[in-house]
């Protein structure tokens, strides 16, 4: 089994890169003209945050809690759900507070959407306004 596999491998290595299918998810297609801002809400959003069940405060409640705790992994997870509810809130001061706190926090991580967040925002909403009332409940 593991000759073919290679055999078929090879065939798909050698068929030209136009011929090589690729997806385009909806959120590249909207932010296309900007890659700065498809790469920075890649990680800072959720694409149907309706499936969460919870928004941005009582997220940041949570992380609180964990906060408290000493719990420095936990609270950095809660805090990063809160900033991408906050993002699909619409709210960018919340943005920038709980992306903020997340960055001060260990492992440390770059999160690109604080260089722009209004723009980011802009183009989240625009996301949201397109694609999830296309969807539906």
């Amino acid at each position: 089994m593991g000759l073919l596999d290679r055999l078929r491998r090879k065939k798909l290595e050698e068929r030209p890169k136009k011929m090589q299918k690729t997806t385009v998810t909806d959120l590249e297609k909207l932010c296309e003209d900007d890659k700065e801002t498809y790469e920075a809400l890649q990680k800072a959003m959720y694409l149907d945050p309706r499936k969460i069940g919870m928004s941005s405060a009582e997220a940041a409640k949570k992380a609180k809690e964990f906060e408290k705790q000493g719990s420095t992994l936990k609270t950095k997870l809660w805090y990063e759900a809160a900033g991408k509810l906050a993002v699909y809130e619409g709210n960018v001061s919340k943005v920038k507070e709980y992306f903020g706190k997340c960055a001060k926090l260990p492992p440390n991580s770059d999160y690109l959407i604080l260089k722009n967040p209004e723009k980011a925002v802009e183009k989240a909403q625009e996301y949201y306004q397109r694609y999830l009332i296309q969807k539906g409940d």
